[in-house]
């Protein structure tokens, strides 16, 4: 099993969706912080070697949430540069592994982490994650993928990867990303009534 303490967390939060036109998608507000602070307060409990946060102009603070900060200023060539840019860092910090978590991931959570963590057993091990359908990040690579992912090209980044390694099943809105504003006005909604849900329910106790 690979442990927490010998692996890198590496949160991609470089991506500018075109999607949601000048605004910065990740520092758009989810209940009660940015969007992309979801994952960084669920993980941050979570023993790693070292987090490392992939970024591009963004506003959010992440060096104060612990993370060592990596600027991409190449952004528009896709997820995979970031990709090889958060894998040297976790090198360069002398990892073992690496986990690769998306920051428009706001619903991901420790235990789901700790899973893939315990399917991990050497470092040729790749676990992603799935909802039953496809594959997707959280993924956790060993050691030995290192090379094939500091040659990873475009959008594909370590998809290939990934679709050949092992598959940890979760809810399926536990892996939810969002992609667009009706994506994030979705999320927020369902929410908005699970809140009034439980207020209703603590009034009439």
């Amino acid at each position: 099993m690979l442990r927490a303490e010998d692996t890198a967390l590496v949160l991609l939060a470089a991506g500018r969706s075109r999607r949601f036109g000048d605004v910065d998608k990740l520092s758009e507000p989810f209940l009660d912080q940015p969007l992309a602070y979801h994952v960084v307060t669920a993980l941050e409990a979570v023993p790693f070697r070292s987090r490392i946060a992939v970024v591009c102009q963004t506003s959010l603070d992440f060096a104060s949430r612990g993370y060592t900060v990596v600027e991409n200023p190449n952004a528009e060539d896709g997820q995979a540069g970031s990709l090889r840019l958060g894998v040297q860092a976790a090198i360069d910090r002398g990892a073992s592994a690496v986990l690769i978590a998306l920051a428009d991931m706001p619903r991901v959570t420790a235990t789901h982490i700790y899973r893939l963590l315990d399917y991990a057993e050497g470092p040729d091990a790749v676990i992603a994650s799935s909802n039953g359908v496809h594959p997707t990040p959280p993924a956790l690579f060993g050691a030995d993928h290192f090379p094939d992912l500091l040659r990873c090209c475009g959008d594909e980044g370590a998809r290939a990867l990934v679709r050949g390694g092992h598959h940890v099943i979760t809810r399926a809105d536990e892996l939810i990303d969002i992609d667009t504003p009706e994506d994030l006005a979705a999320l927020r909604a369902a929410y908005e009534v699970k809140t009034i849900i439980r207020a209703g329910a603590r009034r009439s106790d």
